[in-house]
């Protein structure tokens, strides 16, 4: 755990909280977003340290409560919160920890998908038609905006080729591990003696 850095970013973010409801900040868009989003890149692992430092204090309580013999009807409550909160810390030290990895410089970016079929004919049309659904409904749990920008459609309801914009928190982050060829094996739609077709879409 590397206390002194996470103290220095809760102080800092206490300190954007401060400037961010200063008018004269408020007053200069400019200067009100750029203390907006280093307030909001911080708030996640803030609030996670937060959750740690809580969690020590009662771990530090209960083995007061622990080695003070008049508190012996309290012990296994406190043997019970005991346990709990160090492994509430440990979770918590290996969120925080992941959370300090510096960042790709793309990741807050927004996402230019494209979705091409390859190998399969129709089926891969069709295959692309059901990755352009399961992106379309992740993109609305995430909270992302979608744009459908050029669409390449098939008579069957597949996709050739797809393009779309995605903007959201966090898109590119999320998405750029996605890219490369996927490739399915079943029975497709178009396939009339049951035979397993593979197809890839890139």
């Amino acid at each position: 755990m590397q206390t002194s850095k996470l103290e220095g970013m809760e102080a800092r973010y206490v300190t954007l909280e401060d400037q961010l409801s200063d008018p004269s900040v408020i007053a200069d868009q400019n200067k009100w977003r750029a203390l907006s989003k280093e307030h909001a890149e911080l708030g996640d692992i803030v609030a996670k340290y937060r959750e740690y430092k809580e969690a020590d204090q009662a771990v530090r309580d209960a083995k007061d409560i622990l080695e003070d013999k008049s508190q012996a009807d309290l012990h296994e409550l406190a043997k019970e919160d005991l346990k709990e909160n160090e492994k509430k810390m440990e979770e918590l030290d290996l969120e925080i920890h992941k959370m300090l990895i510096p960042k790709d410089p793309n990741d807050g970016k927004n996402v230019i998908l494209e979705i091409r079929a390859g190998t399969g004919g129709e089926e891969a049309a069709l295959f692309a038609a059901d990755l352009l659904k399961m992106y379309i409904k992740f993109a609305e749990r995430k909270g992302w905006k979608l744009e459908i920008a050029n669409a390449n459609e098939t008579d069957l309801g597949g996709f050739k080729e797809v393009t779309c914009t995605i903007e959201g928190k966090n898109a590119y982050s999320i998405l750029k591990f996605e890219s490369g060829v996927h490739r399915v094996q079943r029975i497709p739609e178009t396939e009339s003696q049951g035979r397993v077709h593979t197809s890839a879409v890139t």
